[in-house]
């Protein structure tokens, strides 16, 4: 069982998106959405394809640092704000399991730095594409869909 997508969003996606600058509805409908595809809003933390609620391989959360956050000092800086002090040098790549916040904003950069412009909050078709486009291409769009409605329309019409 993962986290419920209320307190998710609540007390992890909205507050880390305000501490970047980028909250939106839209955002965090988006953010939930990928959780929900990834791993289940939480349920399933760590495989072969990435890590955390995202599953975000090394190699994109190794890219994001080397190729965007490297040219923004001011937002690598921030980012590295959310991570552990000690335990971030010797394992980046666990911090995307084991820090929700940290997690989030690296999901949330890997989203706006290839993806302009974001679709409408009920807009899920739209979202979908871009959980393709930014997390993966080798899935149907159909799936971040089933997700959604099965981690969090069904949750939010049973509370």
């Amino acid at each position: 069982m993962g986290i419920a997508a209320s307190d998710l969003n609540q007390h992890v996606i909205r507050p880390t998106l305000l501490y970047l600058g980028s909250q939106s509805v839209a955002a965090e409908a988006l953010l939930l959405g990928v959780a929900a595809c990834q791993s289940s809003l939480g349920a399933e933390l760590d495989n072969y394809s990435g890590h955390g609620l995202y599953r975000i391989s090394a190699l994109h959360h190794q890219h994001l640092w080397n190729d965007h956050l490297a040219a923004s000092p001011d937002l690598a800086s921030r980012v590295r704000g959310l991570a552990s002090q000690h335990a971030f040098l010797g394992a980046p790549h666990f911090e995307l399991t084991v820090n929700l916040r940290y997690a989030t904003a690296i999901a949330w950069l890997l989203i706006e730095h290839r993806c302009k412009v974001l679709p409408a909050a009920d807009d899920l078709a739209a979202q979908a594409l871009v959980w393709q486009q930014v997390f993966a291409p080798c899935r149907q769009p159909s799936e971040f869909v089933s997700a959604w409605q099965r981690c969090i329309l069904k949750l939010a019409s049973a509370a």
